[in-house]
Order: C-alpha cells, then sequence, then structure tokens
C-alpha cells in the first residue's frame, strides 16, 4: 500500500462519512418513525438514507471492490477476496432514537481479511476519527487536526473501562470485581467507545455479547490499532472479515495496549 492509495480511499470514506452524517441530522431533527428489523434490532429513515449515501458514493468510486452493508440485504461480498468495505451507516441507532447523540457512522476496508483503514464520524459534534492500522491516527474536529495516540494506564484502578450504555452486561461486574477496575464510562455506539480509548479518554472497552458484526468493527479497529492500540475478540484472537459469519461471536476487547494481556487473561475468569 503506498501513500496515494491510502490518501485517496481515506479522502472518499472522510467525505462520504461526512454526507452520511447530513443525512442523519436531517432526519434527527424530525419526528420520525421507528420499525424493527427483528426483534430489539431497530431501524429508522436514517439509518436507510446514510446506508445510500455511503453505498453509492463507495459503488462509485471503487467499483472494482465489494461491499457489506448493515443496511444493505446482499452481503455476498464478504465472501470475496481483496478489497470489502464494511459500512456501519448508523452505528447506535437506540442512542438516535433516544436523541442522546451518541451514535455515528462507520466506514472500514478490509484488504484480504484484515482492516486495514477505517473512518468513524459523529454527526451531533461534528468529529471524524481516521486510522490506517499499525501506522498512524487521527482526529478532526473544528478545522483541526490531532494525531490520536492511546495511553499506557496498566493499573487496574486506574483505568478506565468504557461499556455499552443500551447492553451492559452482567459479565462486566464480575470482570470488575476480578481485576479492581472502578472507573466506567458508558457509552453509546462501537465506534465512539473505541474513539474514546484511542484519545486517552478511556483505556479499555469491552463487549461481551457476540451480537457485533464485521461493520460494527473494520472501521474502528484501524483507527484504534494506528493509535497504538490492541484489538481482538475476548479470547485474544484478531478479528478477521470475510466469511458466511459476520458476527463477532467471541466479543470484543480494544485496549490501550498496554493492559490488553492483563485485560484478556482475566475475562477467561479466576484462575484454578
Amino acid at each position: 500500500m503506498n501513500e496515494s492509495w491510502r490518501q485517496h480511499e481515506i479522502e472518499v470514506a472522510s467525505r462520504l462519512a461526512r454526507e452520511a452524517g447530513t443525512a442523519i441530522m436531517d432526519v434527527y431533527a424530525t419526528s420520525f418513525a421507528v420499525s424493527y428489523k427483528g426483534p430489539n434490532d431497530p431501524v429508522t429513515e436514517a439509518d436507510k438514507r446514510a446506508n445510500e449515501v455511503v453505498v453509492d458514493g463507495i459503488r462509485n468510486a471503487f467499483p472494482k471492490d465489494s461491499i457489506v452493508a448493515e443496511e444493505t440485504s446482499d452481503r455476498s461480498g464478504a465472501l470475496n477476496k481483496g478489497r470489502v468495505w464494511y459500512i456501519d451507516p448508523l452505528d447506535g441507532t437506540r442512542e438516535f432514537i433516544k436523541k442522546n447523540g451518541e451514535f455515528c457512522v462507520m466506514i472500514g476496508l478490509a484488504v484480504d481479511g484484515q482492516a486495514q483503514l477505517g473512518v468513524v464520524y459523529g454527526p451531533v459534534e461534528q468529529v471524524l476519527f481516521v486510522g490506517i492500522t499499525d501506522q498512524t491516527a487521527w482526529k478532526e474536529l473544528n478545522g483541526a487536526r490531532t494525531t490520536l495516540s492511546v495511553s499506557n494506564v496498566t493499573t487496574p484502578k486506574e483505568l478506565r473501562l468504557a461499556v455499552s450504555r443500551s447492553h451492559r452486561s452482567a459479565l462486566i461486574d464480575e470482570f470488575r470485581t476480578r481485576t479492581g477496575i472502578v472507573r466506567e464510562i458508558r457509552y453509546g455506539s462501537v465506534g465512539l467507545k473505541v474513539g474514546l480509548v484511542a484519545e486517552r479518554k478511556a483505556d479499555v472497552y469491552i463487549e461481551t455479547s457476540g451480537i457485533s458484526s464485521a461493520w460494527d468493527t473494520c472501521g474502528p479497529e484501524a483507527i484504534l490499532r494506528g493509535a497504538g492500540g490492541h484489538f481482538t475478540d475476548m479470547i485474544g484472537k484478531p478479528l478477521q472479515y470475510g466469511g458466511h459469519d459476520l458476527h463477532n461471536r467471541h466479543g470484543l476487547v480494544a485496549t490501550n495496549g498496554a493492559c490488553h494481556d492483563f485485560v484478556i487473561t482475566n475475562l477467561a475468569g479466576p484462575a484454578t
């Protein structure tokens, strides 16, 4: 991957994330309706409009690439090798419905099953996170660009744990008791919680369930790893993109890297 390759993809993804954010905020300002794709799986007009903006934009810019998007029924692109874009047009739909501002647009590019670059855009604060896996990451806010670099905190009582606002697990309480971690941040959206870790506002993010999908993690993983962090499942295995099953069945662990082994070990349970 050369510099021009990265720059072009990032420019396109960043522009589309912002355009999708505008479409989302247009709906946010209205008394929108909520429907359900399945039990406890809401969807709104904002999800659909943002999905169309990003999918059409990626398809036009990179016609040879495959696309897997949450609100697009054809996800066969996940079976293809090479370049596959994973898109969550509105991550945090529950938070969008609650109108608490904790939602974002997420766009990630995987190459041969590995996350390579990502963009996360929070339209309420108009904040953009961008990352290139294992190379660099930055935040753009109010016209200023700031390089992202994770913390090096390892002391349990100093670690700040980010967890889901909408579906917090009882396993988190067990983990906190076992480790002595006392500081917890409840927030919506995978992308924004990973952003907290990337910009040193949190040190650990854990999702214990297997409900997240590839479009929830591809972009955020590239950003966190670009900032020097680690992103695996709860067993400590790297995430893989592609195949028939798009779910992260063994949960998610995103950390500053320095505390990753400690977190994984304690998620496994008490020593016997």
